[in-house]
């Protein structure tokens, strides 16, 4: 018997339906029907049905003062099932919250999807001065600490494909060469934490390492970030640093890692 691609059967209606939820990200809270038929390049009516069908399933829930759509109640439900059924998820918390208390910066668990960063959860700081919180954003590799502790351990030959094209520079701090991004990373597994500095964004600066669980493969990365002026090298090098380092082997360890 031969195996068709899966590809074959597709649906083209589903599909349909999940670009326009996926429109729905980032500063994206709402959007009317013109304009997500002119971003799916799909005409009015297919997307107007397609939004009623979800609204009927509280998927995508309108706006009656502007008559805008956007996400419902049912997104945020699966969701929740999605980061409590990863154990991933479940093993974290505490090493986040111990994190945040010890560096006194919001503490984050991530992982790899594709060419980027998505951040699962996060621990906030106490402090009155905090960051945005970046949960649910998908984010670059090459520009954050949790991107490079998630591809430090590929091989030099997958990270030169990584890196192969045009790299988007955030701040004047962004690497965005394959050569200098690769001793980056070598650095990384020498010193055991990746750091942004200030490269995704001025006066932010972060810090991660990666987790890896029992068959020794990255499955995520702990993270902090925090204002630059709370975070100078002197600080990341013999405090914070270590401290991300630490945690990120701990949850490592409860996940079946050895040395």
């Amino acid at each position: 018997m031969v195996r068709r691609d899966k590809s074959n059967y597709i649906i083209q209606s589903v599909a349909h339906a999940l670009d326009v939820l996926e429109e729905f990200r980032g500063d994206m809270d709402e959007l009317g029907v013109t304009e997500l038929s002119k971003k799916l390049k799909l005409h009015k009516n297919n997307v107007f049905r397609i939004l009623a069908t979800l609204q009927s399933r509280s998927y995508i829930e309108q706006n009656k003062a502007n008559d805008n759509y956007r996400l419902g109640i049912k997104c945020l439900e699966l969701g929740q099932t999605f980061i409590h059924q990863r154990g991933l998820l479940k093993q974290a918390k505490i090493h986040l919250q111990e994190l945040a208390a010890k560096t006194g910066e919001t503490g984050y668990i991530s992982i790899l999807r594709g060419n980027e960063v998505v951040y699962l959860d996060s621990v906030e700081t106490t402090s009155t001065v905090r960051v945005i919180s970046r949960v649910g954003l998908h984010m670059p590799l090459h520009a954050t600490a949790a991107g490079k502790a998630l591809v430090a351990y590929e091989s030099e030959e997958e990270l030169s494909k990584r890196f192969s094209g045009e790299l988007r520079r955030f701040t004047k701090h962004t690497k965005t060469g394959a050569e200098e991004l690769i001793k980056d990373l070598a650095l990384v597994r020498e010193r055991g934490y990746a750091t942004d500095l200030e490269e995704f964004e001025e006066g932010l600066r972060c810090i991660g390492a990666p987790i890896r669980d029992y068959t020794r493969k990255v499955v995520g990365a702990l993270s902090i970030s925090g204002p630059a002026n709370r975070l100078p090298d002197e600080r990341i090098g013999q405090v914070v640093g270590p401290e991300v380092e630490r945690a990120a082997k701990d949850l490592s360890m409860r996940l079946g890692f050895r040395e």
